[in-house]
């Protein structure tokens, strides 16, 4: 039986487009999400990035794998529905964290989020995983754009620094050129979204978004999880995050005190 907040509609266009909308996601953990956020912001970790060059405005604040120290993020990815949920998205009898993820685009923000598929960044691969983008405040023009289909394209988008734009792998050549979906004419899925609503997304579906030109923030939470099939894998080089010194060997499952399971079936 799925989950209350899904129906077999949204598992289908999971499956079938690599992201769904999930209405009320996090609705009873938007504020104390909002703390965290103030918290991680505060007292950014070891990741964290402004993401603006000389000349553009705003602020577009990132920072990364703090669930384990900022107790509102850990309740959030213990508690609220969002193991249950990704379990039945990725057709998973278990489900791994990965890491959280903030991104806050304060208003003004010129900056936009490049397009991108969040896979070629990871040293772990398999088809059961979800990025789980929760907005913490309304958002409009500034909502997450995914590329419906992306994540079954034969081919891996390049990845690239954000900010400096350089590639990410230099000299790999088994990724494609990022595209630009919107002059291609892709099918890009957005949604205007109230605070706690979620889109789910799969790894390789190729998303980004716009800056943020409202009055108003624009904080996002997301998290990363992992169903029965992720395994790890090595790259070309350091990758993001680069969780020095894991120990893991290619093929292995996740180690599980890094990276707990938070659902079993």
């Amino acid at each position: 039986m799925l989950h209350s907040l899904l129906t077999q509609e949204h598992v289908d266009a999971y499956q079938k487009d690599g992201v769904v909308l999930i209405k009320g996601l996090l609705k009873d953990y938007v504020e104390p999400l909002r703390r965290g956020i103030e918290t991680n912001m505060a007292e950014p970790g070891t990741y964290a990035a402004e993401n603006l060059k000389a000349g553009d405005t705003g602020r577009f604040f990132d920072d990364y794998c703090n669930w384990n120290r900022i107790a509102e993020f850990e309740d959030a990815i213990r508690y609220s529905p969002m193991a249950e949920v990704a379990a039945d998205l990725m057709q998973s009898n278990s489900v791994q964290v990965f890491h959280d993820h903030v991104l806050v685009k304060e208003p003004g923000t010129s900056k936009a989020t490049p397009w991108h598929q969040d896979e070629p960044y990871y040293f772990v691969e398999g088809q059961q995983n979800v990025s789980f983008w929760a907005p913490l405040d309304p958002v409009k023009d500034a909502s997450l754009r995914c590329v419906a289909g992306s994540h079954r394209w034969e081919k891996p988008v390049l990845p690239t620094r954000w900010l400096s734009e350089e590639d990410f792998y230099a000299g790999e050549d088994i990724y494609m050129p990022v595209p630009d979906p919107d002059a291609e004419g892709m099918r890009i899925l957005e949604w205007e979204m109230e605070p706690g609503d979620a889109v789910a997304f799969n790894y390789k579906t190729l998303h980004g978004a716009r800056g943020n030109q409202a009055s108003s923030r624009r904080r996002a939470f997301s998290l990363r999880l992992l169903g029965d099939d992720a395994r790890y894998v090595e790259r070309a080089g350091p990758t993001s995050p680069p969780y020095p010194g894991h120990g893991m060997k290619a093929g292995e499952k996740l180690r599980e005190d890094w990276f707990p399971t938070i659902f079993t079936k």
